[in-house]
């Protein structure tokens, strides 16, 4: 079969605004009468669900990085085969919120993993899918974490400063190996700006 959708995908650390800004772009689509599909990671699946509730939840903080990479990655094998495939070989547009980046800077730069191990263990999980357009929120992380005091932090959440510039860092170097596959924007902007430049940049690859 043949895909025939168009695959975005939302990144940034923690208190970035990227949910709400893939939110904002499937209203958007639909509302352009663009069929789409809203999903995120980890999650999407009644698997993915319960895998998310021990990754993000769990009282056991001792879950090593490995196994927090390949829980990351059972997650994602069963939304790939169940969720995303089938929607880009319907010709929808696929949104997902975190995927394979999120894996490399996290469980690779973040937790130290090889980075060719994470590549290997998102490349089995995916089948080689890759998004045509992945959407950077990067703002500092201090205004991000200050973002997130509103709410009840997760597991991977909690981790010290130092770790989530890490996770910037090594964001900031994927948008430089692939720059063609990446819009890089200032989160520390209005939101309505924000979805207005991303909406003009989807526009022109629905229309290419």
């Amino acid at each position: 079969m043949t895909i025939v959708g168009l695959f975005i995908t939302f990144e940034g650390c923690d208190g970035s605004g990227k949910s709400s800004q893939a939110d904002i772009l499937h209203r958007r689509l639909a509302a352009s009468g663009h069929e789409s599909v809203l999903t995120r990671e980890p999650g999407g699946t009644n698997l993915g669900e319960e895998i998310t509730r021990i990754l993000k939840w769990s009282k056991h903080d001792s879950i090593s990085p490995l196994s927090e990479l390949l829980l990351f990655n059972s997650s994602r094998a069963e939304l790939v085969s169940q969720v995303i495939k089938p929607a880009l070989y319907d010709g929808k547009t696929v949104i997902c919120d975190r995927y394979v980046d999120s894996t490399i800077v996290y469980q690779g730069r973040g937790r130290g993993l090889s980075l060719a191990t994470v590549r290997a263990a998102n490349d089995m999980a995916t089948q080689g899918l890759m998004p045509d357009l992945t959407i950077l929120l990067d703002m500092p992380v201090e205004q991000g974490q200050e973002r997130k005091r509103l709410h009840k932090a997760d597991r991977i959440e909690q981790e010290a400063l130092d770790f989530h510039q890490k996770v910037r860092d090594g964001y900031l170097a994927l948008t430089k190996e692939e720059p063609s596959r990446w819009l890089v924007i200032n989160a520390d902007q209005p939101k309505e700006l924000i979805s207005d430049i991303i909406w003009t940049h989807v526009k022109k690859l629905i229309n290419a």
